[in-house]
């Protein structure tokens, strides 16, 4: 793997030098945007819309609108400046249990590797640190020009790093709850289906979708016609609906014992 970062995990006076890399990547057959009459590859262009000349990566920068209409331009070295303690630290505010983050803060994960001989040990003692204790390390880290927060935790004697969606990010829902009561019986079928599912094998789930899609692909490829549309699904009895799914939870577990 390549590493995408570099720099030093600080926590009171340890200083551990690290190398981040990335920790997921996307699957599926790659589609692209074409023209839907001939197939022709549709390509996005940088245009500017002053004077409608296509612009170079080279000739781009970014740029903040002010309230005034005018356009305040902000280059690389300008952003490369910005006196950020985090710019080549992961800087630890602190430590939580493993469960006082809300799963809607996380963003994207990263393997952290130790790097050089010398950060071994602390790299060790922190991954065993979190592991025994159950805790999290909080941070801030500046990644690709912005400052992001995060925790770090340990997964199979690997430290992850977890951006985090700042707090304020997060949109209000409003009030999405649902109105509609409910009684003891539809309760006492739904804790049972549940009980009836329990235990679930992640590394067995795989991307359907993205399989159909080839699958489409290569249909259509050799000449073949897309296959027609499933039947949408009709409304059904909520509780007969519950003690089916029951019934049919209940073969599936004996069918996997057997």
């Amino acid at each position: 793997m390549r590493s995408l970062w570099q720099g030093t995990v600080a926590f009171g006076l340890v200083a551990l030098p690290v190398d981040l890399f990335a920790a997921t990547e996307d699957h599926g057959p790659g589609l692209h945007l074409v023209h839907s009459r001939d197939g022709g590859r549709i390509r996005h262009r940088r245009v500017c819309e002053l004077d409608g000349q296509e612009v170079g990566p080279e000739e781009t920068a970014r740029g903040w609108e002010a309230p005034d209409g005018r356009t305040v331009v902000l280059q690389d070295e300008d952003l490369a400046a910005l006196p950020l303690p985090t710019k080549r630290v992961i800087d630890v505010a602190g430590f939580v249990d493993g469960a006082a983050v809300d799963p809607l803060l996380y963003a994207r994960p990263y393997w952290v590797g130790a790097r050089g001989p010398g950060a071994q040990k602390p790299y060790a003692l922190m991954v065993e640190a979190l592991a025994r204790s159950g805790r999290m390390a909080v941070c801030k880290v500046a990644l690709r020009s912005r400052e992001r927060l995060a925790v770090l935790r340990p997964r199979a004697g690997i430290l992850v790093l977890h951006t985090l969606h700042w707090p304020e990010e997060i949109r209000d829902p409003g009030d999405l709850s649902s109105p509609a009561p409910t009684t003891d019986r539809e309760l006492a079928l739904a804790e049972l289906l549940m009980d009836e599912m329990t235990g679930v094998d992640i590394d067995t789930l795989h991307d359907d979708y993205a399989q159909a899609l080839n699958v489409l692909v290569d249909t259509l490829a050799a000449g073949g016609g897309a296959l027609p549309p499933r039947e949408p699904q009709h409304p059904v009895d909520l509780m007969a609906a519950l003690e089916a799914s029951v019934r049919d939870a209940r073969r599936a577990r004996t069918e996997h014992r057997s």
